[in-house]
């Protein structure tokens, strides 16, 4: 989409294409195309309008009813951050006494909304045109345009002296392909001057890759990693006076309409667990705390040990009343071997089983044919290593 594009569906004729357009949302693309060509909506704005459509049933699940009047791209929708985090980090930033804040690619806006609704003023950068008048948009759609400015161009030319806080979150996609980058020094604005920020600003927040390499966390930073609903959605590196911890795992979980209930665990980051055997329960870390290199600090927390230095599952003599982990009962365990995996199966009557796995090369859809099951049970696989061996447990769940 160009800008004339876009300022076309900000017109009526747009507008009324739009409403057409979210009616078929969902549905078979080439016949919803026919459809809004036949009511006399030209081919082009036909198809920004279903696109739009298309994004905006898509974005629900991060925005939630606030989607249906946002402006998206692909890239852009790929990359922004949930509402409910979002919202925990602008909470955050506001109790740490941040009023004014600099969106260094500040992307369709999510982030800036969220700080905009908590009080702070925002001004937002965007090298994309498009992005950048979409996010404008997205501002004035949700009565925040007094709150959330937005201009295009290079972030790394804001003056931050205009600010007491700093929120970037690079470009992580190629312009042009949206194929993902993987080189921090390749993302935009460059990782050098992303990190450089918490020495020109007292507040900085980063916005980082859930798989970002822990060598890369500047010295004196707090790394966090969060998850919302058991999935790991991002890390932010909170830098400067804003720095709590060295790391943080923190759990959100929506639960309309009561609100988000919140876990977090905290440490170094540094610390191994001990390595013991496989005892009675095992319990599966969140993937914020194994990012975090919290599962030390999550073990000593429910007086587990692992049964590999290398595989982040937690055995213990009781099941943990955590909300960091899911706790399964073992009922057997066998070095792994598919003939006698199978026929322990064939006689428990299993004939649906959940696979789980770390350290493990098995595919499971594979193996789920290869044990050809048959039977009224349902179990839980656990395909592992022990002391490094390839070993497998039957479990089941834990209430």
């Amino acid at each position: 989409m160009d800008l004339d594009q876009f300022a076309a569906l900000r017109t009526p004729e747009g507008s009324a294409a739009l409403d057409a357009a979210t009616e078929r949302a969902g549905g078979d693309p080439l016949t919803s195309a026919g459809a809004l060509r036949s009511a006399g909506i030209p081919a082009g704005l036909a198809a920004a309008a279903l696109t739009q459509a298309e994004l905006r049933r898509r974005a629900v699940g991060k925005f939630g009813p606030e989607a249906a009047g946002m402006f998206l791209t692909r890239a852009g929708l790929e990359q922004a951050t949930r509402r409910v985090v979002a919202d925990r980090r602008a909470e955050r930033l506001r109790a740490a006494g941040v009023r004014t804040l600099a969106d260094l690619g500040c992307g369709l806006g999510a982030d800036a909304l969220a700080a905009a609704r908590a009080g702070i003023r925002v001004y937002g950068v965007e090298a994309d045109p498009v992005t950048a008048a979409m996010a404008a948009a997205n501002a004035e759609a949700a009565g925040l345009a007094d709150a959330f400015t937005v201009e295009c161009g290079d972030a790394t030319a804001f003056d931050v002296s205009r600010v007491d806080a700093v929120f970037c979150d690079p470009a992580r996609r190629r312009a042009g392909t949206g194929r993902r980058i993987f080189d921090p020094n390749a993302y935009s604005p460059p990782w050098d001057f992303v990190t450089g920020l918490a020495e020109r600003v007292p507040h900085t927040v980063v916005k980082v890759a859930p798989g970002l390499d822990h060598a890369l966390i500047p010295a004196g930073a707090e790394a966090e990693w969060v998850s919302v609903a058991g999935d790991l959605v991002e890390a932010a590196l909170w830098c400067g006076r804003l720095a709590e911890v060295p790391r943080r795992a923190t759990l959100l979980t929506e639960k309309p309409p009561a609100g988000v209930a919140r876990h977090q665990l905290t440490g170094s980051g540094a610390v191994e667990a001990t390595v013991g055997p496989v005892r009675r329960y095992v319990h599966d870390p969140d993937p914020a705390v194994v990012r975090a290199h919290l599962v030390a600090e999550l073990a000593d927390a429910i007086d587990a040990t692992l049964a590999d230095p290398s595989i982040a599952y937690l055995y213990a003599d009781t099941p943990g009343a955590t909300p960091f982990a899911r706790c399964l009962e073992v009922t057997d365990v066998l070095p792994f071997s598919l003939k006698r995996l199978r026929a322990l199966l064939r006689e428990r009557r299993v004939g649906r089983v959940e696979i789980l796995k770390r350290g493990s090369a098995l595919e499971p859809e594979r193996l789920r044919r290869d044990l050809r099951l048959a039977g009224p049970e349902a179990a839980s696989l656990v395909l592992t290593r022990v002391a490094g061996a390839p070993t497998v447990l039957l479990c089941r769940p834990v209430g």
